[in-house]
């Protein structure tokens, strides 16, 4: 877990059964101006799915200023001409100057917002996957309030083990302790959940 001066980060990952590497990848930065957070699953599992995740990962490192639909183009661009499979990306901003959140994903990478009074709202993802062919994204805003929680997550944590008493933690730290704790031993695919709380 990372205490930063205005996020609250705790992040669980973990392997598919049978493999050593996680396909995914992920990333996150606290600048003067805004949080940046963004989660990659590789199509297929292990190393080939890690090559993908973390091209992608590797081109919002250096574009972390960028608006988030330049960003994505630019990953989906990353996977055009090479033997790469493709992968699944959601991206996180949370811009302290202007108050707001804003967010953009194409494939199961889910985000989920709780608002300090408990309102739950969920992205809604683009369907499919990058792969290097140009297509169309949108990028939607909220406005940010203090103590605002974010869960980003990969396709293998199920919905339904993120039960209320998991949405209701104050502490990220204690809601990974938590998620980890009803986690079994090996996953049935790569799991990575990263949570976050903006302290304001």
């Amino acid at each position: 877990m990372q205490q930063a001066e205005r996020v609250e980060v705790a992040t669980y990952e973990k392997p598919k059964k049978g493999n050593y590497h996680s396909g995914d990848s992920y990333f996150y930065i606290e600048t003067e101006e805004h949080f940046l957070v963004a989660l990659s699953d590789g199509l297929g599992s292990g190393e080939v799915a890690k090559e993908s995740s973390q091209t992608v990962i590797d081109v919002i490192r250096r574009n972390v200023h960028r608006p988030l639909d330049d960003m994505l183009e630019q990953c989906n661009a990353a996977l055009f001409g090479n033997e790469l499979r493709g992968c699944v990306l959601g991206i996180l901003r949370l811009d302290f100057k202007t108050r707001q959140f804003s967010y953009v994903s194409v494939g199961n990478i889910s985000i989920v917002m709780i608002s300090a009074d408990g309102n739950k709202r969920r992205n809604i993802p683009i369907h499919g996957y990058l792969s290097g062919v140009p297509r169309k994204t949108k990028v939607h805003y909220g406005d940010l309030e203090k103590d605002a929680l974010f869960f980003m997550f990969s396709d293998g944590v199920s919905e339904r083990q993120l039960t209320k008493e998991f949405y209701s933690f104050r502490s990220m730290e204690t809601t990974v302790a938590w998620f980890t704790e009803q986690q079994k031993e090996y996953m049935d695919d790569d799991t990575t959940l990263i949570a976050m709380k903006f302290l304001g």
